[in-house]
C-alpha cells in the first residue's frame, strides 16, 4: 500500500501584505454580514450590520434588542463577521474579504465606556443619533479569536488578533 501525500496547505504565512489588506478592510468598510446561531432553531442565520472600528480597533456595531440576531448573540455569543464587498468589476471571488470568528460582548447605556463609544460611533454614523439613546439599543463589540483572510485568488491566511492589529481578549 502506498501512502498518499496530503495536498499542500493553501494557508500562507502572515506577511505585511496580509496585514495591510486587513487594515484596509477594517478601516474602510462601514458594514458587514453577521452570522449567528439562531436562538430558537440552532440554524445559522445572517444579517447585515453597520460596523466601525472602536477606539481600540475592536469591530463595533449598534444593535437593538428587538433584532433577531441580538437574541441569538445573548444566548450564544459565538459569531462570525464577514467584512468585504466585491468590487464593481471582475470576478467577485478575487476581491479581499475577512471573516472574523468572534465572541460578542455587549455595552449598554450607563455602563463604563458607553458615552465615549457613543461619541466615536456617531462620528462615523451621525444619523444614528436618531436612535442611539433608545433603551433597546446597545453596542456590541466583536472580540476576534481568529481571522480568515481571503486576500484574493491564492491568498489565504489564518490570522491571530495580534496579526490583525486587534486586541486579544481572554
Amino acid at each position: 500500500m502506498t501512502e498518499k501525500t496530503p495536498p499542500p496547505s493553501p494557508i500562507r504565512e502572515t506577511d505585511e501584505e496580509a496585514r495591510q489588506i486587513v487594515r484596509d478592510l477594517l478601516g474602510t468598510f462601514q458594514h458587514a454580514v453577521l452570522a449567528v446561531n439562531d436562538a430558537e432553531t440552532g440554524f445559522p442565520m445572517t444579517s447585515r450590520i453597520a460596523l466601525v472600528q472602536g477606539p481600540d480597533a475592536t469591530p463595533v456595531s449598534l444593535i437593538s434588542d428587538l433584532s433577531h440576531h441580538t437574541e441569538a448573540l445573548k444566548r450564544d455569543g459565538r459569531c462570525s463577521v464577514l467584512i468585504g464587498e466585491p468590487g464593481p468589476k471582475g470576478d467577485p471571488l478575487t476581491h479581499p474579504r475577512l471573516t472574523l470568528q468572534a465572541r460578542a460582548r455587549f455595552l449598554r447605556k450607563g455602563e463604563a465606556g458607553h458615552d465615549d463609544l457613543r461619541a466615536h460611533y456617531l462620528s462615523h454614523y451621525p444619523k444614528a443619533k436618531l436612535y442611539v439613546d433608545f433603551m433597546d439599543f446597545s453596542f456590541v463589540m466583536f472580540d476576534a479569536e481568529v481571522g480568515h483572510l481571503n486576500g484574493g485568488f491564492g491568498k489565504a491566511y489564518c490570522m491571530t488578533p495580534q496579526e490583525m492589529g486587534l486586541p486579544e481578549r481572554s
